[in-house]
């Protein structure tokens, strides 16, 4: 509803000086580690003032760099929806990251401090997490080159304890290269994999990351969501800034709102009603990140302009009936209630439907002026 009304040039200042994440800087002693870790982390817009929203975390190892990045794109991208607003957790690790992403020589999984930081994130930076802030039961994991190789190590525990991976040019460890395909079909839950290489990347990790992706396109499935970039004339430093926006974009696709290529691709071309794409639509997001989020005013237009040109007027109502109950102050509900009973033939009901949201707040394109419109060209047309 941001976009419903225009604001003055000086509440909107005062509004982007106050409404902007939050930065903190913690302390965690961990019992694993048998030391003090030291986080980062960024709160979403308004996290104090909407106390009973919930959100999903965001794990970014070698923080020391690849924090701003993530954080900023997490920022930018829920804050035009489309992503869910997140809590971005780094962990700082300098020189320690070759420490904490150790494994064994004989059977290449981690050991000694990287068993000890396997453990730390799953036992106790995520629990500790949990349970300071309000978060959502869907959690990603970002890495760079070495860690990159390090966050595909929760993929063998069952559950895998992420649900989504952004590999960022893997320093992939020994039999990585088979163990990550032959695991991938065993996972019953859905799992976002993002992969990404440079043409100018290191060529080892390059060629490592190339034949990675070979063996994991063909397992795309409904549960193995999975992407992959080879970013042109992009280093192994380049690649990241390129890369974190295309993982969150691609990860997070179900969650935008309904773009005009859905519109034309998907919901003009629909013979099952239009309603129930709409229903299904936020029933996934529901499913897949654990937020009960509002349906947009922009997918209840873009649902109700198909419904109408389609003639499905049945769906149509439902459509309508829905915005009446979740926007019951705004015309959004009733205009297309109105425009769903007039292609009913009740252009009576219709009219006066029109008619009754005079004192309500105009949505979008649809103003008092275009309802009261409406109702009159019906009383013109049918005599009323």
């Amino acid at each position: 509803m941001k976009r419903l009304l225009l604001l003055s040039a000086c509440f909107f200042i005062t509004l982007s000086t106050v409404a902007q994440s939050k930065i903190k800087y913690e302390e965690i002693a961990s019992s694993k580690l048998g030391e003090t870790r030291k986080l980062k982390i960024q709160l979403p817009r308004d996290y104090e003032k909407n106390t009973d929203k919930i959100y999903p975390i965001i794990v970014v190892l070698d923080a020391n760099y690849l924090f701003e990045p993530v954080a900023g794109n997490v920022d930018y991208f829920s804050y035009w929806e489309d992503m869910p607003e997140s809590i971005v957790v780094g962990i700082m690790q300098g020189d320690s990251r070759y420490d904490d992403g150790a494994y064994d020589d004989t059977n290449f999984m981690p050991e000694d401090k990287g068993a000890d930081f396997f453990e730390f994130i799953g036992l106790e930076l995520l629990p500790y997490i949990d349970t300071t802030y309000r978060t959502a039961q869907f959690t990603i994991a970002v890495g760079h080159d070495f860690t990159a190789n390090f966050i595909n190590y929760y993929l063998f525990k069952s559950p895998p304890l992420f649900n989504g991976y952004i590999n960022l040019s893997p320093d992939l460890a020994p039999m990585m290269l088979e163990r990550i395909p032959e695991r991938i079909p065993d996972i019953p839950s859905k799992i976002f994999y993002y992969l990404a290489t440079g043409t100018d990347d290191i060529p080892d990790l390059r060629e490592l990351t190339i034949e990675l992706d070979s063996a994991l396109k063909p397992l795309t499935s409904d549960t193995f969501d999975y992407h992959f970039d080879n970013f042109e004339g992009a280093t192994h430093y380049s690649l990241v800034a390129r890369a974190i926006p295309s993982a969150l974009e691609k990860m997070f696709a179900v969650y935008r709102p309904i773009s005009k290529q859905e519109f034309t691709d998907k919901l003009l071309k629909m013979d099952t009603p239009i309603s129930e794409y709409l229903l299904e639509k936020y029933q996934v997001i529901e499913n897949l990140f654990g937020l009960t989020n509002p349906i947009r005013v922009n997918d209840y237009i873009a649902t109700a302009t198909a419904a109408e040109k389609k003639e499905q007027w049945e769906s149509l109502r439902t459509i309508a009936s829905l915005a009446q109950k979740q926007y019951p102050n705004t015309v959004l509900g009733d205009y297309y209630m109105g425009l769903a009973l007039e292609g009913m033939g009740d252009t009576k009901k219709a009219m006066r439907t029109f008619q009754g949201a005079f004192d309500k707040e105009e949505v979008d394109f649809i103003t008092i002026d275009l309802m009261l419109e409406k109702a009159d060209k019906i009383k013109t047309d049918f005599g009323y």
